[in-house]
């Protein structure tokens, strides 16, 4: 397997995206305090401040594994840079400058001993890629969706969005939609038997199934939650409750430690409000279609109780328009959803039912990402 010069682009948009979102995040929490939406704010800074946490615990984490199996004991180092919150950066400016070596000069150029194998330079820099893919999905589903909940939010509750809010909201958007496909790709090239996500159609039904899907729930949790705050808070929490019991019911086997398994499953419940994945590389045709079916119907019953408790005059066109999104976008996800596996999934040739990244087999090397699987 090679890291292409395809590869290093999407790393580097990747790194750009990352970087950019980060950027409007910090924005938009100054803005609000500017502002004097002082809840808001602190609102949007908490979830910076926890995605951050949470993504340089993990690299730390995996550096440490990493280290202990080559040998290596020095950590102060990397404990340092992780307290700094540049743990993430370090990792793209090692994987950009191996993924440069790798994609466009001769391996020899690279400093690594020369008994190396290029394959193995490859894979080396493919399975970094493969880390970084997932932190970015840790901090796009801690963060990202939060930030886009808050931004819609304040536009239904306060009225016309400005320039921070719309720049807020399309990058959030672009954010979540990358790393979500970034990471089915990603996932699929660091597993020698698996095979590759390739051609244009196939993403493309994938991502437009993610994004619909996810755009109408943050829509409908939005529009419950100008309706009651309370009520949106109580949804979100049975959401990410339930995640949680199905985590630990899967018995995740992510880390080596109990207090990282403990805080994995807590993170598995957050990202599960949003979207479903496999968690642990097992068929999940039944709780998919039960996960996708309670949604359907969760959101059916928040657009009848938003429509029984009539909005004011002045905003029924605003909000009607925002029901037959929710409505389309619903409808449409799910569409593409059946539309990919049935017709682009990799493994639509060999099995018969609808399968996620992993079947029960175990691949034919370790990898940290076979643990934590989307579908």
């Amino acid at each position: 397997m090679r890291f292409t010069k395809w590869n290093f682009v999407m790393l580097v948009l990747g790194n750009l995206i990352y970087m950019a979102d980060l950027i409007v995040d910090i924005w938009v929490s100054v803005n609000f305090f500017y502002e004097g939406q002082h809840i808001f704010g602190i609102l949007a800074v908490s979830f910076v401040l926890i995605a951050a946490g949470v993504v340089q615990c993990f690299s730390f984490m995996w550096y440490k594994e990493d280290f202990q199996k080559t040998g290596q004991k020095r950590l102060s180092c990397s404990l340092l840079i992780h307290c700094f919150q540049g743990g993430i950066f370090t990792r793209y400016w090692f994987a950009l400058r191996k993924g440069y070596c790798s994609a466009f000069q001769y391996p020899t150029n690279f400093s690594t001993p020369s008994r190396e194998e290029p394959t193995d330079l490859h894979q080396k820099v493919i399975n970094e890629a493969a880390d970084l893919s997932m932190l970015r999905l840790f901090e796009t589903y801690l963060e990202a969706s939060p930030q886009l909940m808050i931004q819609l939010y304040v536009l239904m509750e306060f009225g016309p969005a400005g320039f921070t809010q719309v720049a807020a909201i399309v990058i959030s958007c672009c954010s979540i939609s990358w790393s979500t496909v970034d990471y089915h790709i990603t996932l699929r090239k660091s597993l020698p038997d698996k095979k590759l996500l390739s051609g244009a159609r196939p993403r493309l039904m994938y991502l437009l199934y993610k994004l619909l899907t996810f755009v109408s729930w943050v829509l409908s949790v939005s529009l419950l939650t100008v309706l009651n705050v309370n009520l949106g808070l109580i949804l979100l929490f049975i959401f990410w409750l339930s995640g949680i019991t199905w985590a630990c019911k899967q018995q995740t086997t992510f880390c080596t430690s109990k207090g990282m398994e403990i805080l994995y499953r807590v993170v598995v419940g957050f990202i599960l409000i949003f979207t479903f994945f496999n968690v642990k590389g097992e068929n999940t045709k039944f709780p998919m279609s039960a996960y996708y079916i309670m949604r359907l119907l969760v959101t059916l019953g928040i657009l009848a109780v938003f429509w029984f408790c009539t909005p004011p005059d002045e905003h029924q066109d605003f909000f009607r328009a925002v029901t037959l999104i929710i409505v389309g976008a619903l409808l449409l996800g799910i569409l593409f959803l059946i539309v990919y596996y049935t017709s682009f999934h990799p493994n639509r040739s060999e099995e018969k039912k609808i399968f996620d990244e992993l079947d029960g087999r175990t691949p034919p090397r370790a990898c940290r990402i076979r643990h934590f699987l989307m579908q």
